[in-house]
This record gives C-alpha cells, structure tokens and sequence, in this order.
C-alpha cells in the first residue's frame, strides 16, 4: 500500500486557481477548492493597522507521498505562500482512505 499525504492551503480568495494549476502541472492528478471566512482580520487591524481579506479559499490535494514534495513547492511558488499575508500551506498524514475512485492509481 503506497503512502498518501494531504496538502492544504489556505490562501486569499481568487488564488486558489492559479495554485491548483501549478500544482497540477507538477503531478497533482487533481484539487478540490472551497471557501471560508478567516476570524484573524480584526486583531491583525489592532496590532498591525492594515486589511486582511477574510474570505480565503482553501485547496485540498490527496498525492503519493514521494510527489507531495514537488508539488508543494509549486504550489508555494505559485501562490507566493513564502511571503507574510499570503496564505498558509501544510500537509498531514491520511489513513483510513474510503471513496477515492482514482485510488487504484494510488495503489499501483
């Protein structure tokens, strides 16, 4: 059985496309994209006296685990996600996977 890693990003609403792009052309077989509200804007306001766009939108990437690496770094690179106020990304550990009809992929 072959090792599968999650990759999220959270990143300021209207960038998740461009990231998603670039991740797939580093080997993501596909994203999934949906929206949220950040509750950190008003105390970035108190200490820092400028905007944060509350809505972000938050990319999902399921890959193996030898090509999370690649494509994360494509990720970053797209997105600017090294630069402050531009977004998060991590990865976590998936187990326990039900439902992913590409999982033969995975598995051979």
């Amino acid at each position: 059985m072959i090792e599968i890693k999650c990759i999220i990003a959270i990143v300021e609403r209207g960038k998740a496309d461009k990231i998603v792009s670039a991740a797939k052309l580093a080997g993501a077989n596909g994203a999934t994209i949906f929206y949220g509200r950040g509750t950190g804007e008003s105390e970035v306001k108190k200490f820092l006296s400028m905007h944060v766009e509350a809505s972000k939108e938050i990319i999902i990437i399921l890959t193996e685990i030898d090509k999370y690496k690649f494509i994360m770094n494509a990720m970053v690179d797209a997105g600017q996600l090294e630069k402050p106020g531009t977004g998060i990304i991590f990865t976590v550990p998936v187990t326990n996977l039900i439902g992913l009809h590409h999982r033969e992929e995975f598995e051979e």
